[in-house]
């Protein structure tokens, strides 16, 4: 699709680095500011799909936006402006080595560990008797390893601390930062008549200060549950109406595909790509309440060097 942006090559005054991730591609400024560039690409089983999902990008720095901005009385956040619906900048902060998963309900991996047999995730116990998707007594953190390749990996505060990952004072203000924001998060999502599952926070600092980086609370981070019918389709042991990528992910294994060796990814036609991209905006609306508005899309590639160009002009 002509108005998708699956690939940048921008060149900054003062650029200092480019890194390129699954969705998006982030530049550095006189290694001091970040420029992230939400793109339209989609992954799925680890796999960058061939076609890019018009507005995917400005959906999710849009949701990502709102939500910093709605939570950043509980911790500073790295966002400066947002120069193009699909960019952000702001500060460039040294990553925390961890990203810190929070649960609200035994869904996703916590299922899959559990259903085996485990009775513990990053040495949290989870109670006996229950069943996927029911709700934990207490929201439970399950701390995870940020990979370079590969997967991240399941870690204990204990263990975190013991590598030297992250001191103890900094640790027990992540644990403070991620409960407050899982919190807020939820009662926000509440209002519109979902459940917050689980997400991911990721944080950095400068200098001493702790600040929250990257997306939040988007479906790419997130997995959400529509609120009503919650009760009723766990009584009758049903699947729960999930507000998510998923169905991108059924589609693909509809179609043979599950990212394992010698797969192809089946052929991404024009009224598939629409038909994901309208569902994007779906998700946009039933999370924020707000209704999308579609950014000029007749040269998204120009129109996106052109805006942050003259935000940096203007700095």
């Amino acid at each position: 699709m002509k108005n998708a942006i699956i690939k940048t090559d921008f060149n900054f005054p003062n650029q200092s680095n480019v890194y390129k991730g699954k969705v998006r591609d982030v530049y550095s400024i006189n290694d001091k500011l970040l420029v992230m560039v939400a793109s339209d690409r989609i992954s799925a089983f680890d796999v960058v799909l061939p076609k890019g999902i018009p507005f995917k990008g400005q959906v999710l720095n849009q949701i990502a936006a709102k939500f910093l901005d709605a939570t950043e009385d509980i911790v500073p956040n790295w966002k400066l402006a947002i120069p193009d619906p699909m960019v952000t900048v702001g500060h460039l902060c040294d990553p925390v080595k961890v990203e810190m998963v929070i649960r609200g309900y035994l869904s996703g991996h916590a299922w899959r560990e559990y259903r085996e047999g485990k009775r513990t995730i990053c040495d949290i116990p989870m109670p006996e008797g229950m069943k996927e998707n029911d709700k934990f007594p207490e929201p439970i953190i399950t701390p995870t390893t940020k990979a370079d390749v590969g997967h991240d990996e399941d870690i204990s505060r204990e263990e975190i601390l013991k590598q030297g990952l992250v001191n103890e004072s900094d640790y027990v203000q992540l644990e403070r930062f991620t409960q407050e924001l899982f919190q807020r998060g939820t009662d926000i999502a509440s209002k519109m008549g979902l459940i917050l599952v689980d997400t991911k926070y990721e944080f950095g600092k400068v200098g001493d200060q702790i600040y929250l980086i990257d997306e939040i609370h988007t479906p790419d981070s997130s997995r959400y549950f529509y609120k009503e019918g919650y009760a009723d389709r766990q009584n009758n042991d049903e699947t729960q109406k999930q507000l998510s990528k998923e169905f991108v992910r059924e589609w693909l294994m509809a179609n043979g595909f599950q990212g394992k060796e010698g797969q192809q990814v089946p052929e991404m036609h024009d009224k598939f790509v629409n038909s994901v991209s309208e569902r994007y905006i779906e998700l946009y609306e039933q999370i924020t309440g707000d209704q999308f508005i579609k950014a000029d899309s007749n040269d998204v590639l120009a129109r996106v060097e052109r805006n942050i160009n003259d935000y940096l002009k203007s700095r």
